[in-house]
């Protein structure tokens, strides 16, 4: 079997979303219905599916359209919420980030190098405290049972090897920097992707630009936004995973957003960076502004934690103060400062933190609990909120169990903390694949698949974008495989060559002759 034919059960297509967005409105009963395919989600489907419940899941939108993929792309321990006292949070994350690098997606989730340079900014016991937390976060790593080959113990830098791992960094007063280690995943809307991909493969519906009208604890009345025909999809249990939106769908939940941004720096401003850095906020003992380099030729800059009023849009503003902030703690450590025109791409995540400050005062959203809950609401729609994306797996699966309890299913335990996603495998065998490193980190096993696509026509294998390395064999694989429906979904989230807007605008025609190919007649 080629790898191509390996992919098709857990393909995601136009073809397979019109067939099956029929089958879940023609009136049979699945067992669960999933809205919201962001990470929780797209987690939730895919744990109901692997028990063997039939699963329906939709989003208005596409996948991984809101929150999970404006993330820091940080597969966190848990370090924060240590110092907050945290510990059944920060033991969780430690946990989940260990299953997540060498379970379920290691093609996906690697290890980080992060320094913190010493400035002068930074006093000696801020860099004792911040060194005790990168040792309680080596304790947690430890914990969780995460192999030292997985995670490097965290050491302290001299100044010329801190500048070697950071060279745009001042060296005037530097006198060393920390080295610590964490997870990070190549793209959070590729995990998205692959766990829609995975839940599909396991027989669940996994149906985009379907948008649920209201919920019931027996289904909801949906509409198709391609077409505007409207349904019903009935379900015996109803899970909704809608993120910041969660409280248009169910009475009694209460989202206090809080916006992180994020900036996008063309590579060579800061020049080759080996790791990370974190960066202290002035006046915060906790709180740090994150370098990330993203090996596509830009760097993300981030992040803020403010709180968000009023309505909840689709997608989020990045108001200037935000990217003031951002570039006044960022030049506080670089030999040269960032110029604002030098940034070439924000974008805004809303993280949906559960307001639980009742008629008191309100906390800073950054002092807000990032511990996730699942609520069932009385007439028996199961709702689940908070969290982060390193925990999806684990909220995933307590709504899934919180479900079947509320409506009397008949399912076994979870089986998503061994069950690896499309494209997964040993590290070894990832090593040995005959395929370009790059791809390999996004695709896994099948980046053969996606490599082989350029025999098809030698254009596919060229980069879309001078200075990028998404190449046509990407855009047409996830048109075929990862059901992209039309250029956003190529350029925003299959791809992230959208975060940078005259990117996109360069690109955009071939997106679109990518969605119009015709299929191959072996197909």
């Amino acid at each position: 079997m080629s790898h191509t034919e390996a992919a098709r059960g857990s393909s995601l297509s136009a073809h397979r979303r019109g067939r099956e967005l029929a089958e879940a409105t023609d009136g049979r009963v699945a067992d669960v219905l999933v809205v919201g395919l962001g990470a929780t989600g797209a987690g939730a489907a895919l744990d109901a599916a692997a028990r063997g419940l039939d699963v329906v899941a939709v989003d208005a939108h596409d996948l991984a359209f809101g929150t999970s993929r404006w993330s820091s792309k940080l597969i966190h321990g848990g370090l924060r919420y240590l110092a907050s006292a945290q510990f059944d949070v920060a033991h969780e994350s430690a946990v989940e980030r260990g299953v997540l690098m060498t379970r379920t997606a290691p093609h996906l989730v690697a290890a980080q190098p992060f320094v913190l340079p010493l400035t002068p900014l930074v006093s000696r016991a801020q860099a004792s405290l911040a060194w005790a937390g990168f040792r309680a976060g080596d304790v947690l790593r430890l914990a969780a049972r995460t192999p030292r080959q997985v995670l490097p113990a965290p050491r302290r830098l001299s100044a010329t090897e801190a500048r070697h791992l950071a060279p745009s960094v001042r060296a005037s007063g530097l006198r060393g920097g920390l080295l610590s280690w964490d997870g990070k995943v190549t793209d959070d809307a590729r995990l998205v992707t692959a766990l829609a991909r995975t839940a599909a493969a396991h027989g669940a519906r996994v149906l985009t630009r379907v948008r649920a009208l209201r919920l019931t604890g027996t289904g909801a009345r949906i509409r198709d936004e391609l077409t505007g025909e409207e349904g019903e999809i009935r379900a015996r249990a109803v899970i909704n995973a809608t993120g910041v939106w969660a409280g248009a769908l169910a009475d009694g939940i209460r989202i206090r957003p809080s916006r992180g941004t994020h900036l996008v720096l063309r590579s060579e401003r800061l020049g080759t960076l080996p790791a990370g850095l974190h960066i202290p906020i002035p006046g915060e003992t906790n709180r740090f502004v994150l370098v990330l380099p993203q090996g596509d030729g830009r760097v993300y800059v981030g992040l803020t934690d403010e709180p968000v009023d009023g309505g909840i849009p689709d997608v989020p503003e990045v108001p200037e103060t935000d990217i003031g902030f951002l570039l006044d703690v960022l030049g506080s450590v670089l030999d040269i400062p960032v110029a604002r025109d030098e940034v070439v791409g924000a974008f805004a995540g809303l993280r949906p933190l559960l307001d639980t400050s009742g008629d008191g005062a309100p906390a800073r959203t950054s002092d807000i609990s990032r511990r996730h809950a699942v609520l069932t609401s009385p007439d028996g729609v199961t709702t689940v909120v908070g969290g982060k994306l390193t925990t999806y797996r684990r909220m995933a699966q307590d709504a899934v169990d919180a479900a079947a309890e509320a409506r009397g299913l008949r399912t076994g335990p979870s089986p998503t903390a061994a069950l690896p996603l499309v494209g997964a495998a040993a590290p070894e065998r990832l090593r040995a694949l005959p395929a370009p490193r790059r791809l390999i980190r996004r695709y896994g096993t099948e980046a053969l698949a996606v490599h082989a696509l350029a025999a098809e026509d030698p254009a596919l294998g060229e980069p879309v974008l001078p200075g990028h390395p998404v190449t046509r064999a990407e855009l047409l694989w996830a048109v075929r495989h990862e059901g992209a429906l039309d250029e956003s979904d190529l350029l925003d989230r299959r791809t992230r060559i959208g975060l940078v807007p005259a990117d996109r605008a360069e690109v955009l025609s071939a997106a679109r002759e990518m969605l119009t190919r015709p299929a191959p007649t072996h197909a």
